[in-house]
């Protein structure tokens, strides 16, 4: 139930959500915040063991969260804040699969979030200049910088300020310690290949006795609970936005329809400004559901652009072992450094690539990592004596009108058309990911490490079953969707026949509708999208504030 007035309705209520109406509500905006998931507690959110353990393989087995298992984030979290597949299907077309991670629930994906926050570069806007490919970016990075600043300072985000080009220095408490042999990892790969290894820049892990507070990586911790606190937010929970509700005119968007997850009863939300940020794939959905060409009533896109360039990060992994250095102090000193946003590192190539050896791509790449960040399972007890790290590269994916969402002629449970998600990796990806994994392999050999293959993951006979389904154990690279880092489908841009929205977020024919989420990307780039996402909504709100009435 409703209780207070409203004059802003915004879509989605994690990373983007939280910014969105945090920056309204600050400026005395009264805001409804619509969830299509339920609120839960921090215990129920966070989850506890054995029980997580048991609700993860039967989310496997039973198929209700199959392909989000393919995740690894998945066997790290709480799998209740995966939805259940099944109550919310997708159509793929054979031998083009797409892994659709999403998380319903009053905090959204932020509760999943691996808390990594990396700005983009001034050339990262503009890569199409150097390259010759695709489109650019309508705003430059001088436009986000003060909105990157202000939510690192909000977040109090970790990091080093390392002076890199491809890698802008942000604002940030200390740097988390790397690992002893880490330090040791760094300064063999610097002095054999040359390469830059920096402090990951993001946030802490959530201390595990703090069951009852929420993580500050999540909006929840952070910017929509200082939104609620305003006074001015309130949320409805277990309501899912269909589409949008223009005015006579057709111009102008008078509200939303939303179904009630529990019993299916639609109603109408009117509202004079209306954000949405239910994440990038969700937004396309609503957008589509919307137009004119599904609906009477429904808004125009001039550029039938709507739904097309869909980008994701192409991603390699490997885990590793290294025998324990010699220089290497006692276990003891490095037992609290958890993995966590920060608590890692990155080798950050960014693009174009500068390598040893000339790639057969465009754009570029960065590497996540780390060792001794975790204990090694049962199953890995023969390596023991060593230590246990990973490499994960994840690059830029071009922008293709061929990788695109559009509604199928098939309804779920609500009546809502279930969406047709057809994306397939590039030359251009397929390339890269050959690159990423020459690149992985050169640098695991540099340290004297071993890379762990399948056979030697599997263990024995009952994980060979499992383990052969693992993506990121696979030789080549995991399908789209699979990194969680979708974006695309309503691009931003100078010109209404070549984007779904302005250079400020707002539809071209509907100017109260913001897209505010990853959808309204142009391009992508090789850095973790989540702080830059944030950028743009605020900025995009505080311009709807700025322009209020005109």
């Amino acid at each position: 139930m409703i209780n207070k007035p409203f004059e802003a309705i915004v879509v989605g209520s994690g990373a983007t959500g939280g910014i969105a109406a945090l920056t309204l509500a600050e400026a005395g905006v009264k805001v409804l915040v619509v969830e299509s998931g339920p609120k839960l507690s921090p215990s129920e959110a966070l989850g506890n063991e054995p029980n997580k353990t048991f609700q993860r393989i039967y989310g496997l087995l039973s198929g209700s969260k199959s392909k989000q298992a393919q995740h690894p984030g998945y066997w790290k979290s709480n799998p209740n804040l995966y939805i259940d597949e099944r109550n919310h299907p997708y159509i793929t077309p054979k031998k083009r699969p797409y892994i659709w991670t999403q998380g319903q629930q009053v905090g959204g994906r932020s509760l999943t979030w691996g808390g990594i926050t990396l700005r983009f570069s001034k050339e990262d806007f503009k890569a199409s200049r150097k390259d010759k490919y695709g489109p650019e970016w309508p705003i430059e990075y001088s436009d986000l910088s003060p909105h990157y600043s202000h939510i690192e300072k909000l977040l109090k985000i970790h990091g080093n300020k390392d002076n890199l080009i491809q890698l802008p220095d942000g604002e940030y408490l200390p740097p988390l310690p790397f690992t002893e042999i880490e330090r040791n990892f760094i300064k063999e790969v610097k002095s054999k290949l040359g390469y830059k290894v920096i402090h990951s820049r993001g946030f802490d892990l959530h201390p595990s006795n703090k069951k009852n507070k929420w993580p500050k990586s999540s909006s929840l911790g952070s910017s929509l609970k200082k939104a609620i606190s305003t006074g001015n937010v309130e949320i409805l929970s277990n309501h899912i936005v269909e589409h949008i509700v223009l005015k006579s005119d057709q111009e102008i968007a008078k509200g939303v329809v939303v179904v009630n997850r529990i019993n299916g009863e639609r109603k109408e939300l009117e509202s004079s400004l209306i954000v949405l940020c239910a994440s990038t794939l969700n937004t396309n959905k609503i957008l589509l559901n919307s137009l004119r060409s599904h609906r009477e009533d429904g808004f125009l896109d001039p550029s039938g652009k709507l739904g097309q360039g869909i980008m994701d990060h192409i991603s390699i992994c490997r885990f590793f072992s290294v025998p324990i250095h010699k220089s290497a102090k006692s276990s003891n000193e490095t037992k609290n450094l958890h993995l966590s946003g920060a608590g890692s590192f990155f080798i950050p190539f960014g693009s174009p690539i500068q390598h040893s050896y000339k790639p057969d791509f465009i754009r570029g790449y960065g590497i996540w990592g780390g060792i001794d960040r975790f204990g090694s399972p049962k199953w890995l007890e023969s390596i023991t004596s060593k230590k246990l790290g990973f490499l994960i590269a994840h690059g830029e994916v071009l922008s293709k009108s061929s990788n695109k969402i559009s509604l199928s002629e098939k309804y779920d449970k609500w009546g809502i058309p279930i969406p047709l998600i057809d994306c397939k990796w590039s030359q251009n990806e397929l390339s890269m990911s050959k690159h990423m994994k020459k690149t992985i392999h050169e640098i695991i050999e540099s340290f004297g490490g071993e890379i762990l293959s399948l056979e030697k993951l599997e263990g024995n006979n009952l994980l060979k079953t499992f383990l052969n389904k693992i993506l990121a154990l696979n030789e080549g690279a995991p399908p789209p969707g699979y990194y969680i880092h979708e974006v695309g489908g309503a691009p931003m841009g100078d010109d209404e026949n070549d984007s779904v929205v302005t250079r400020n977020n707002a539809l071209w024919r509907c100017r109260n509708v913001l897209i505010a989420d990853g959808a309204c990307w142009p391009t992508s780039s090789w850095q973790s999208p989540t702080l830059t996402m944030m950028a743009i909504a605020r900025r995009a709100c505080l311009e709807a504030i700025r322009t209020r009435g005109d």
